[in-house]
């Protein structure tokens, strides 16, 4: 399993800021090696986040977000004391998921 995702979670009036950084190489599957063999694609497909176990965000990715890709959104009506949940799968199956109190 890949490096935990560094999740800040700050209430601002009535919604949270969520701020997400994950640890991924993200690879195109266009980039060369040194011998000169392509290096095989490897990149998150799916993200989810959801507010004490409600989903709120689902987003779809591709092989051409950067690596260790930073996420940022908003919730509207979380608070602090709530739990935020993160979750990725790439397409090579790894999954993690993380989680983080709003402050």
């Amino acid at each position: 399993m890949s490096d935990p995702m560094r999740i800040r979670a700050q209430a601002a009036g009535d919604k949270a800021v969520v701020k997400v950084l994950m640890s991924h190489e993200m690879e195109t599957g266009q980039r060369k090696d040194a011998a000169g063999k392509t290096i095989p694609a490897w990149f998150i497909q799916e993200v989810t986040a959801s507010l004490n176990g409600k989903p709120v965000l689902t987003a779809q990715w591709g092989p051409s977000v950067a690596k260790n890709p930073f996420l940022q959104f908003n919730i509207k009506g979380a608070k602090a004391g709530d739990k935020v949940s993160v979750s990725w799968t790439d397409n090579h199956g790894d999954k993690r998921s993380d989680e983080a109190t709003v402050a």
